[in-house]
């Protein structure tokens, strides 16, 4: 009995020993966390106390020289004291060489010290609390280091409490002490030294330090291996400690010794959800903790290991090489790879292609896809591969086989808050493209017109090779200036050119459903007959019409020995076309286009049926009556029936000398109207306005008091959004198209620009050459401003608006446009002063019950085409139009929008059909092709010389768009009033040629809005509210005042 007492006695000295070992190692990590703790708390409230204590002081005096010396002195060592913080924390957070250093070094001490923690786990096997340490030196110093680091970042934290309950702060406090402990008792024990695992955590911040994680993939990889690992060895260095020491209260001891490896083996089985079984935990502690980290570990694993398997998977796949196959097409896209525009570019892609897809796309991006991405792509697997990569990276260009490519596409991000920076980086993508690949083809998007002069100065960049630039500014900026001319032709040219015409408003307004049928046209180019040869351009566009049941636009005209070509839209009578000549029709489908190829004199003559023409091998010619004499006794069996010596009708149709020569209206005019060098647009006359060429911004600058704003009339008003940090919207891009050559000068509109002054400052160097335009400082958002301007007698009206970041939402980035639409059109519904000539273009624009007031043409510019829902001109609540009826009545079939997703098709269509986005420019921006922009700079002396032949002769060349009411003269004699009879009128008198119509919707429609038809069939009956899309020669006039006085000659 007395040995059993004693053995009692002894094991609970034993166990008092241990505890008092144990403590001595726990306890003074613990006096140092909450001493510390308690010690912050402590001084913020005497700080606190403080304070508001010298705050009721000073309340009481208030004494300037009491106060301000000792502050002053204050501020001067807070600044010092400031200075000497900002060192230190530049320095920790390793801005400095000095910091990286720093911040490496520690890391590789906090590795060090976990090694010398798993070389005592061997060295403590054989003991059961304490063990002597022999590399207790070697850990102690870098303690040392580690206390100094923890000192700077004590005095570096700002806020000290935050930085006293950091993870990096309790590793410290529970490792540091207790290792001097030992130190000072030659004895060591593990204890919690094993939570130096979770330094690991900081291993990406070093691997990105050193460069070595560069992209977003390997930086998360490296966070999640560095969780994992972290978690991993922390816990089952806590189950090594509770399992070999025991529950502190439990008697007899319920330890059991395993070793670390087991731990972490245990901790796996664990988190992989095995449970073997093999090796289990006995203390309390230890199944407490199992519980919970179960929990968190299964969470932990089950996210983790799949997702490093993802990011591994995708990102070998996403660094292969593309595998060139002869034969097979591929093209390759990059520059702005993200969700969005990769969706719309597949989109029109796949529509271009008409379902049958037969080329590959290879995304070529700078950034690994999103998740979202990927599932698109993923999608569209079939015939879409992603690569990770640069187009600046020779390597990456010959992954994807940039060298046998069709061609390359470069995105732009249309809507980047600075398009200069977007704009450059793609030019240098095309450098680069160019200076390894230079025969690959290159279509580019560009933002900014002005960034195209530097395309043609690379090396081996050739427009002959098919290489292209899409101008996005000015495209679109021209398709605005153009509607303020031509209401609805935004609408119009996007029906026919990317195929988005509104056909289901056309079926709910078109009384024959029949004549509308299931068509969709769109222009398309196709190589003409020779038959056709030495013909004009009236005659074959007639026989086309009539014979094909084709429209015929325009022609390439072929010039130069270097393969120099230009575009021809509806060209004088003095232009024969030549053999191998191009046509731009409009047509449903390819197969009717190729009957202007098949076409033969000698057999198709008198066919009568589109459907009959096909390819002959015909060798031989009849001698039949030219197309030529037929048109001319056709014309002369027009006249013996009479003609009016007077037309009524809105246009003028001029005698036979304005067509078949120079306008004797555009002779009185070359005395006093000045045109560039380069004879394309209208210039400032220094000697009417007493102006230089470059009119200063105050001669511009228009104020409410100001008779020549008071006296405006049928102008053109352009609202703009923007301010000094704007980025430039380039204005010269849409004013260039309406001032263009091809006008007559009295035909040109006073265009007022409404906005910010400090933003129109910066616009105004690039505009200040053009005439009769004016600037007003203020909002379109403000009533007073909009009547200053005389909103409600202007012609027609434009909104656009700068790229910002205002916000993020795309429901939200159009706001300060839709309300100024809004609030221009509530100002449109009140009375007008405006004059009778006005009156009565607004009747000529369908508006024939309201006559005294006008409907002002407005287009909205949207960045978000789903936003057009905010300004649809929908019905109030007590109109009896049906529900159905009020979903039609949008403002986009009308063409009082247009948004820039209008023109992602464009890249599309390009890559298909480079002569496709030539025409568009031809008609959208009155420019030339890029052979002849090239001859004009060659020209440029000789122009300066005498430009008055090459004015003369360029003016000849280049037709007008209009929106023109019927007139009588063209249905005179039109039993039927077809469209078939309107156009063969129009372009056999007048050379007019139509290929559209501007119908109103049918009653009740009280805003008198108006839908597009493009290429009306040729049964279409017409109404006389009805007008017509027109390409007009140039010398024909289409303002009013011209119209007055040269119907007055008829």
């Amino acid at each position: 009995m007395q040995s059993k007492v004693i053995h009692n006695m002894t094991r609970k000295s034993d166990l008092t020993c241990t505890l008092h070992f144990q403590l001595a190692f726990i306890i003074p990590s613990l006096f140092v966390f909450l001493g510390g703790l308690f010690t912050i708390l402590a001084f913020r409230l005497a700080r606190y106390t403080y304070g508001f204590v010298l705050e009721q002081i000073w309340r009481k005096k208030v004494k300037g020289k009491d106060v301000w010396r000792p502050r002053k002195r204050k501020q001067s060592s807070v600044y010092w004291i400031r200075v000497f913080f900002t060192q230190v924390e530049m320095m920790l957070s390793a801005q400095t060489s000095m910091g990286c250093v720093l911040v490496i070094l520690v890391f590789l001490l906090n590795i060090g010290s976990l090694i010398i923690y798993f070389v005592n786990l061997a060295e403590a096997e054989g003991y059961k609390i304490s063990f002597p340490d022999s590399i207790i030196y070697v850990d102690t110093g870098f303690n040392a280091f580690f206390l100094f680091y923890f000192g700077l970042r004590f005095v570096a934290a700002d806020d000290k409490l935050r930085f006293w309950l950091e993870l990096n702060s309790l590793v410290d406090f529970f490792t540091i002490p207790p290792v001097f402990v030992s130190y000072y008792l030659n004895r060591n024990w593990l204890g919690l030294r094993f939570l130096r695992a979770l330094r690991l955590l900081e291993l990406p911040r070093i691997l990105q330090f050193l460069r070595v994680t560069k992209n977003n993939y390997s930086i998360k990889l490296s966070k999640l291996f560095a969780v994992f690992i972290g978690t991993w060895l922390t816990a089952a260095g806590f189950i090594h400690l509770v399992e070999n020491n025991g529950d502190p209260w439990v008697q007899p001891a319920n330890s059991q010794s395993i070793s670390y490896f087991k731990c972490m083996y245990l901790v796996m089985v664990t988190m992989s959800t095995v449970g073997y079984g093999d090796v289990v935990v006995q203390t309390a502690l230890g199944r407490t903790f199992i519980i919970f980290f179960i929990i968190g570990g299964l969470v932990l694993f089950a996210n983790i290991i799949p997702e490093v398997v993802e990011i591994v998977e995708s990102h070998k796949s996403y660094k292969s090489s593309y595998e060139v196959v002869n034969g097979k097409n591929y093209i390759v896209v990059c520059g702005n790879i993200t969700l969005e525009s990769v969706t719309t570019f597949l989109q029109d892609f796949l529509l271009q292609d008409m379902g049958n897809v037969c080329t590959e796309i290879l995304f070529l991006g700078e950034s690994l896809p999103s998740l979202e991405l990927e599932a698109v792509f993923k999608c569209y697997s079939a015939y879409t591969t992603f690569f990770y990569g640069s187009a600046l990276n020779s390597g990456d260009l010959k992954r994807v086989g940039m060298e046998s490519a069709n061609a390359c596409l470069i995105l732009a991000d249309v809507c980047s808050p600075q398009p200069y920076t977007e704009d450059t980086c793609n030019i240098m993508r095309v450098l680069s493209i160019k200076n390894h690949y230079p025969n690959t083809r290159v279509i580019l998007q560009i933002i900014q017109s002005r960034n195209k002069v530097h395309l043609p100065n690379i090396p081996n960049w050739d427009w002959r090779r098919g290489d292209n630039i899409i101008c996005l500014a000015e495209l679109k900026l021209g398709f605005i200036a153009q509607s303020c001319l031509v209401p609805g032709l935004s609408t119009l040219l996007t029906s026919l050119f990317i195929g988005k015409e509104n056909t289901e408003t056309k079926r709910k307004h078109l009384k024959d459903k029949m004549l509308l049928g299931d068509k969709d046209y769109k222009v398309m180019t196709f190589q003409l007959s020779n038959d056709f040869a030495d013909m004009t351009f009236i005659e074959v566009c007639r026989l086309c019409f009539v014979k094909l049941n084709l429209v015929l636009l325009g022609v390439e005209l072929k010039f130069g020995s270097r393969g120099e070509s230009a575009i021809l839209i509806n060209p004088s009578a003095r232009i024969k076309l030549h053999r191998n000549t191009m046509g731009f029709f409009i047509a449903h489908s390819l197969a009717e286009v190729k009957k202007a190829q098949f076409y033969c004199k000698a057999c198709h003559s008198d066919v009568q049926d589109p459907e009959q023409i096909k390819k002959c091998h015909c060798k031989r010619r009849l001698h039949s009556r030219s197309f030529s004499e037929i048109l001319k006794l056709r014309s002369e069996s027009l006249a013996s029936h009479g003609q009016p010596a007077k037309s009524r009708s809105l246009i003028v149709l001029p005698p036979q000398r304005f067509v078949d020569g120079v306008s004797d209206v555009r002779g009185k005019e070359d005395s006093r109207v000045i045109l560039d060098p380069t004879g394309r647009f209208h210039w400032c006359d220094a000697v009417r306005f007493h102006w230089c060429d470059a009119v200063p911004l105050q001669e511009a600058l228009l104020s409410c008091k100001d008779q020549a704003a008071l006296n405006l009339q049928d102008h053109i008003l352009v609202c703009v959004f923007g301010d000094a940090n704007s980025p430039l919207i380039g204005l010269q891009d849409f004013v260039m198209p309406l001032r263009a050559s091809n006008f007559i000068y009295h035909e040109l509109k006073d265009i007022v620009f409404l906005g910010s002054l400090e933003y129109l400052q910066r616009e105004w160097k690039f505009i200040q050459n053009f005439p009769k335009l004016w600037l007003f400082s203020g909002s379109a958002l403000c009533c007073a401003d909009l009547r200053a301007v005389n909103v409600r007698d202007c012609s027609a009206c434009a909104i656009l608006s700068s790229n910002t970041t205002a916000s993020r939402n795309p429901s939200l980035v159009d706001t300060e446009s839709i309300l100024a639409t809004l609030n221009i059109r509530s100002m449109q519904d009140k009375p007008s002063s405006a004059s009778l000539d006005a009156v009565f273009r607004g009747r000529a624009l369908g508006n024939q019950s309201e006559p005294c007031y006008k409907r002002i043409p407005i287009t909205t510019e949207l960045k978000s085409s789903p936003n057009a829902q905010f300004i649809n001109q929908a019905p109030s609540g007590n109109s009896a139009i049906p529900e159905q009826d009020q979903l039609s009545t949008t403002a986009a079939p009308a063409g009082a929008i247009f948004s820039d997703s209008f023109l992602n098709s464009l890249l599309s269509m390009t890559y298909y059909n480079h002569h496709i986005l030539a025409l568009l420019q031809t008609l959208v921006t009155s420019g030339t092709s890029p052979a002849l922009e090239e001859q004009l700079l060659e020209m440029d002396s000789r122009l300066s010389r005498s430009p008055d032949d090459m004015v003369q002769n360029a003016s000849q060349l280049r037709c007008k768009l209009a929106l023109l009411p019927l007139s009588e003269r063209l249905l005179m004699g039109v039993m039927e009033g077809s469209f078939r009879d309107v156009y063969c009128k129009a372009l056999d008198l007048f050379g007019i040629l139509c290929f559209g119509l501007y119908r109103l919707m049918e009653e009740p429609n009280p805003y008198k809005n108006r839908f597009v038809i493009a290429r009306p069939a040729s049964d279409l009956k017409m109404l006389p509210t009805d007008l017509l899309f027109c390409l007009v020669p140039f010398n024909v006039a289409t303002t009013d005042g011209q119209r007055w006085e040269m119907e007055s000659q008829l």
